[in-house]
Parts: structure tokens; sequence; C-alpha cells
């Protein structure tokens, strides 16, 4: 580290210094007498441009800045787990436990805590060739097993290596001698730059789902583990619910939750509620696999930016362990409006909405990112990212949700309609689409049933047939529809309040699985054909909707718990012995 460069002009969080710097591009540096942390983000011949992801308030020209001659990193090691950073890996914590509630500057405890003792199991012994990515050590970390590997881009030959013990993080675990005969102390953690992916082996097709238990994403618009989904919605349509459901239930084994310049008491609700949250997977806290990074609305606006490409650094070293992981980013457009305002002070032309001209490149670098790999170890793991977009008032058209759009093959569209009738999840049924679709076929039918897709695609046509006698509906009124189409808004009824609106707080309904919900389409579409066979036959749909039969439908997400399924082969027996009844006259009512 040294002190080469002083200040020159100081705009918000964009610090201006002159003359040959000798710094490099992405390079992190210590701004000021305080050492706040900053990365350089131009270089001229005579000047650079650093922003600063602390407050600068106070901070004046004439102050050194300290180049590391490294680019902005974060550390990777055993205590990631359950702790809660801000968007530059500083442990909130830490900081509250040294200095209370408030974020000093310039405070930078270590990210990982360097005192803490674990429990080492060494892989390898003297003599071994170990190339990048190789497992040298595993420590057990809450839920998971944490395996230790060897940095990218090294290789070489074991020449010591520790036996088995209780070491901490930075405790010399092995040595490695690479081709040059240079010798390399590796201990339980290592630091990657957060805007660089880490390698990998190969990129695997999407061919299996990230199961979420919810009826609406499993069934109509399903994500592919690896995949990428988009979130949009209007203020109160209910982005972070969705993603807290996701985060409890989805089939992945690390979460990894960003919320990134959301409201204070927003977050607040996050760190409470995920800590009294059960694992429904291990029956222990959530907490014990799941990543909080918070840099809310009042904290310093480029480590707003920063704080997506440090949850996504994360996520990557779970996935090189094999592990197959969650990132949920709350939210994007939040991150893009850092961007934008990053972008202003450096008096770049603007482009649409004021949002720089490389916001596009910049969602694709992120979003890209995910996907179902096998890392240079050869283990198979998977990031998959969710990304909330909050476009203001709700308008899609806006450029961060269009941009979103064209990066994710998976779009859960909110509608404030649906919220405020506490239709949850909102997601619009007309407006979302999922395009790994075709793609994860084969899997839903060898894994849930054969004619999982093909009922699917049913149950879509009758919504849309739905949709568009609604327009019908609401010009001249349902009494002129004939009896068949009816029918359809009957049926469609029991599907987007039956089958769509799921209740979080209800024991069998917050979660429903594949089973149940290849079930319960059977039952719905059993009871459409049934009455579209008698309809036909000139049975007046008054007569059966009498019946109760659809309200009886509704319920069964209820009445039927998911570990009985068999319970619905009644509903079969039911409807075919009260539309029989019916048929023959004697019809009564459920």
């Amino acid at each position: 580290m040294s002190e080469n460069n002083l200040i020159y002009s100081i705009n918000g969080p964009v610090v201006t210094i002159r003359g040959k710097t000798g710094l490099e591009m992405m390079e992190m540096v210590f701004v000021g007498e305080k050492k706040l942390i900053g990365e350089v983000i131009r270089i001229d011949s005579d000047a650079a441009v650093i922003q600063v992801y602390e407050e600068t308030s106070g901070l004046r020209p004439g102050e050194p800045v300290y180049s590391t001659g490294s680019p902005m990193s974060i550390t990777l090691g055993p205590g990631i787990l359950s702790n809660i950073f801000d968007g530059i890996e500083n442990p909130l914590s830490d900081i509250a436990s040294a200095a209370g509630a408030f974020i000093p500057r310039g405070l930078h405890p270590a990210p990982l805590n360097e005192e803490t003792i674990w429990d080492v199991t060494i892989k390898v012994g003297v003599g071994d060739r170990l190339t990048g990515g190789d497992i040298y050590a595993t420590v057990p970390e809450k839920a998971i097993e944490h395996r230790i590997m060897v940095p990218p881009g090294l290789c070489g030959e074991v020449v010591e290596a520790k036996p088995d013990g209780r070491y901490r993080i930075n405790d010399k675990i092995i040595v490695i001698r690479d081709e040059r005969g240079g010798l390399h102390e590796l201990t339980l953690c290592h630091r990657w730059p957060i805007r660089m992916a880490r390698p990998i082996k190969k990129r695997l097709p999407l061919t299996r789902p990230l199961v979420t238990g919810q009826r609406v994403i499993d069934t109509l618009f399903p994500i592919a583990k690896g995949g990428a989904a988009a979130i949009p919605g209007g203020f109160g349509t209910g982005k972070t619910m969705t993603q807290h459901q996701l985060a409890k239930w989805c089939d992945a084994d690390i979460i990894i939750y960003v919320g990134c310049g959301e409201r204070g008491n927003e977050m607040t609700q996050v760190l409470t509620e995920f800590g009294g949250l059960t694992d429904p997977r291990s029956g222990k806290p959530l907490t014990d696999r799941t990543v909080l990074i918070a840099n809310t609305s009042n904290m310093p606006v480029a480590a707003r930016e920063a704080s997506i490409y440090t949850g996504i650094t994360i996520a990557e070293y779970y996935r090189d362990m094999g592990y197959h992981t969650a990132m949920m980013a709350d939210s994007t457009s939040r991150w893009a409006e850092a961007l934008r305002e990053i972008s202003g002070r450096l008096e770049e032309m603007p482009a649409d909405e004021g949002f720089p001209a490389y916001l596009p490149s910049r969602l694709s670098e992120f979003y890209e990112r995910a996907g179902y790999v096998q890392s240079i170890n050869g283990a198979e793991g998977s990031i998959s990212v969710i990304g909330a977009v909050s476009p203001q008032g709700a308008d899609f058209s806006e450029p961060v949700t269009q941009n979103t759009k064209r990066f994710t093959r998976c779009f859960w569209a909110l509608d404030k309609s649906l919220a405020y009738a506490r239709h949850y999840p909102a997601i619009n049924w007309n407006d979302s689409y999922s395009e790994y679709t075709a793609e994860l076929a084969d899997w839903y039918n060898a894994n849930v049933g054969g004619d999982f897709m093909v009922l699917r695609s049913e149950i879509i046509s009758l919504l849309a047939e739905e949709t568009n006698l609604m327009e019908i509906v609401k010009l001249i009124g349902s009494d002129v529809l004939p009896d068949d189409q009816k029918l359809i808004i009957e049926t469609a009824r029991v599907i987007r309040v039956g089958f769509l609106q799921q209740n979080a707080f209800h024991k069998d309904d917050t979660y429903v699985p594949l089973e149940k919900q290849l079930k319960m389409m059977k039952v719905i579409l059993y009871l459409y054909r049934k009455c579209a066979a008698i309809v036909a036959d000139r049975v007046p749909i008054s007569k059966i909707t009498e019946l109760k039969l659809f309200d009886r439908l509704i319920q069964m997400k209820y009445d039927v718990p998911n570990d009985k399924p068999e319970m619905f082969d009644d509903y079969y027996k039911e409807i075919d012995g009260a539309l029989a009844a019916l048929t023959s006259g004697e019809a009564v009512a459920w």
C-alpha cells in the first residue's frame, strides 16, 4: 500500500485525483485520512476517478489516496453462512458491537471472524498435485460441509500439509510449490474480485426445475435450476414477500438474499423474520444456510451498486463446492438507480430516462453469471437468480424492466389489482411467461407424471379463454353467453381461486409438492370435462352450479393434506355421483 496521490475534487461519492496516478482500472483504494474504501472507475492521461463506498461528508481536497494494487475483492471461507454483510462485505453485527446502530466511516472489521476455531479435516498429503478448484480440506459449517478449494489459477505440488485439527481461517493449512518453484501458503480462506466471474469447466443444460412449492410458479411458469427470473411489480404488489416465500421453500442448498436499496424497515423485517424461520429441510433455523446482504436506501449509494456483485460472487463460491444456490436480488431497480446517480456525477451522456447507456450490458453481466455448471473441480452446482424489479408506477415499459426481460427467460409479472384483492402470489397469468417449459418437460413427465405438461397446457388455455370472455362480459353482461362459455368462466374461477391463489399461513397450502399440484389439476379438469359433456346434452349450467361442485374444489387445497394424496380419489366418486344424479333428475347439493 502506497500513498502517491492527493484528492483534487469531491462530488458526492465520486472523487477525482490529478496527475500520473499509477492506479489501475477497478483497483481498490483507500481514500482520505479515514481510509474509506473506494474503487477506480475511470483513468485519463492526467487524472483518475474513484467511486467511494462510504459516506464522503467531511472529506477534503488534498487528503491522500492509498493504492492497494488489487481489485475490489471479498473474503471467501468458513463463517459466511448466517452472517449479515453490507454491500462490500463488512459484517454488520461486528460493526454494531463496536460502534452501535449507526455505521461509522473507516471502520472495517475483518469480514469473517478470525478468532473462530474450526474443526478441519485435511483431504490431501505431501506429494499430491493440486490444481485450481481442488478440495484440500473440509469444515462443518452450520447446515453444510464447507469445502476449502485451491484458488482458481493456482496449481502445484503439496510440500507441506497440517494434520486434521482445529484451526482459525488464517492459519496455514497446506503449502504448494508451483511449476516455477514458488511457494504458496493456503489457509481456510482466499479473496476473489467481485466483478470477475469465477471460472467453470462447462455449462450444463437447464433440464431440472427449481421446485418452489408455489403452484403458479411450478406449474404455469417454472424456473429452471440455474435459470434467471424477474419479478416486476409496483409498490405493494408483494415482490419482497414472494422472494421470502421462495427463499424458504425452494429446493436450493444455499440462499443469498441481497437487499439492494430497499427501505430500512423492510430489511429489518427480513432480518427479524429470517431469524425466526425454521428450515423445512433440516428443522434447524433457516439462517443456517442463508447469507444476508443488507444495503438499504440510506446507506452509501455506491455500495448499493457493489452489493449485487458481492452476492453473486458468494453464490459462485458455494456453487463451485457442488451446491445449488439461489440468489434473491431485491431490487435491481435500486441498483440501476445507483448506476444512474454515479453516471450523472461522472457527467456521462444519459440514455432512456437518465439511465446510463451501458445499463443493458451491466444487467447482462449480472444475470449471465447464473447457470447450471460443472466447476473446474468436476462438481456440479448451480446459481438460480431471482431479481425483483420496481418500475415506477408499475410501468413495465420502463428501461430496467424491458432490459431485464432481454436477459431473463422467466417473467413473473405482479399485478396490483390481484394484490389488493389479497390474491397471493399476485402473479398475473396473462402477462407472465417462462421460456424454460420445453426444456423442463421431460423432467416433469418422468418425475411427476406423464400427463403433467398436457394438463398444464389445458389450464393455461382455459385461463386465456376466460380472459377473452370477460371482455364480452364487461360490455354486455354474462347472461348472453352460451352455457359452454359460462362453464369456462366457472372452471377458470376454480383455477384462479382454488389453484393459483395460495395461503402462506396454512400448513398444507404454504408449500405444495408437485404430486399434489398434478392431482389438483386432474380433478379440476375432470370436473370440467364431465360438465362439458352434460352441457352439450342441454343440461343448464345453472343446474350444475347449484350442486356446489366448483366451490367444493376451491376448498380442496385445504381439505387434502400434502401427505394424503389418496384423498383425491374421493373427489372423482363424488363428482360422478352428483352429476349422475343430476342427469337422472335426482340431484342434491353437496
